[in-house]
């Protein structure tokens, strides 16, 4: 995996889960409940990936989206790793391990991106802005 950021730096569980293709368990990420207004971007790299605003509660346990900030932040693979078909998904631009995509989200996509809390780093919405 290649990644900008020296992954001294992360913890064993981001390391675990960017890099292992491994898997927090529900329920236990910050960012599970969060509502803070702003963009999560990559614990790797920095890039953006998705936006608060397309955030919901999926009740699943991992923090979901329904798309992502742009067509260019995520690419999806196919990972037949537990002996079932799913949609991968990594951050376009360091191939972090971010979670997996399902077709059972809202609309206007469809999709519920479904990504691990300690491969995100959430930039609030600077308030002195609007």
């Amino acid at each position: 995996m290649i990644n900008e950021k020296d992954t001294g730096d992360l913890t064993a569980e981001q390391r675990y889960v960017t890099q292992e293709q491994g898997t927090e368990p529900a329920f236990s990420g910050k960012y599970n409940d969060t509502k803070v207004e702003g963009s999560y971007n990559c614990v790797c790299c920095g890039a953006e990936l998705f936006n608060s605003s397309s955030k919901f509660d999926s009740g699943t346990g991992w923090p979901s989206f329904w798309e992502p900030a742009s067509e260019e932040s995520v690419k999806a693979e196919e990972d037949l790793s537990l002996g079932i078909k799913r949609t991968e998904v990594h951050c376009q631009k360091c191939e972090a391990h971010l979670g997996h995509v399902f077709p059972d989200g809202p609309q206007p996509t469809g999709l519920r991106y479904c990504i691990n809390s300690v491969s995100l780093d959430l930039k609030p919405k600077n308030l002195e802005e609007d």
